[in-house]
């Protein structure tokens, strides 16, 4: 039996959907059928992704909201639901970071890096989950990373936030499995996109050292993960729950 990635007749919810993975998330999303509620705080960059996928034929809004604040989140998914019956997949996509070494780390850092990552996640997957269940399931897909296992120097913070994202991913697939809805995890290495292309070339040996790791020999580009995405999102992968999927050219392997 061919398995299906169609997500026609679904309702998809992108956090952080005017960055440059969260673009990504919601073109893949919207182009696979799924109705997208873009969301973000840059009105600007969500109302870009939207015109553009509104120009295809594609159904979308935008949705500002922050995160990392339990009110605003509960009133962005009382909106998602008005506006389009209900939520089916949740892309728990935001996420910031800080180049910093650990010494030099400000609590200001830690908490807006967690903030984002950790508690954001939390927020809207309580928030997704029972209405997920009102429609009899869905798929979760949280953003970790390579570092949700890993440590690498000048992202203490990022790497703690990410751990966090892959064991909330498994706690959560535990307890929201018997509900019917799933939840995963990517893992990505190093995408190259507006929030880190300044560092790369800034910071050559870093990411030098990440290539000569990875035995495909590069950094990501957004493209590579949107296969992995509508896996996770589809019934294509309806048995794998609690999973981090690398998406990494192999650097976890070597």
């Amino acid at each position: 039996m061919q398995p299906s990635f169609n997500l026609e007749g679904r309702v998809a919810v992108v956090t952080g959907g005017g960055g440059g993975l969260g673009t990504m998330a919601c073109e893949a999303l919207a182009r696979a059928g799924a109705a997208v509620a873009i969301v973000g705080r840059n009105a600007g960059k969500c109302e870009a992704v939207r015109q553009s996928l509104a120009a295809e034929g594609r159904t979308c809004r935008t949705f500002l909201a922050d995160i990392t604040s339990e009110e605003e989140v509960k009133r962005l998914f009382t909106e998602i639901a008005d506006e389009f019956g209900g939520v089916d997949i949740l892309v728990n996509n935001a996420g910031v970071t800080s180049p910093k070494p650990f010494l030099d780390l400000d609590v200001s850092d830690w908490d807006r890096i967690m903030d984002t990552s950790a508690k954001g996640t939390f927020l809207c997957t309580r928030a997704a989950a029972p209405l997920m269940q009102a429609r009899g399931g869905g798929s979760i897909v949280n953003l970790g990373s390579i570092l949700s296992e890993r440590g690498i120097v000048n992202r203490s913070a990022y790497s703690a936030a990410k751990a966090a994202v892959l064991n909330l991913t498994r706690a959560t697939a535990i307890e929201l499995g018997p509900l019917g809805i799933r939840v995963n995890a990517i893992g990505p290495t190093v995408i190259v996109t507006d929030l880190n292309r300044e560092l790369v070339v800034t910071q050559p040996a870093l990411y030098e050292g990440i290539i000569k790791r990875t035995p495909l020999g590069r950094l990501g580009e957004t493209a590579d993960l949107a296969g992995p995405l509508l896996f996770l999102a589809s019934n294509a992968s309806a048995f794998v729950n609690g999973q981090i999927l690398y998406v990494d050219g192999g650097y976890t392997a070597s």
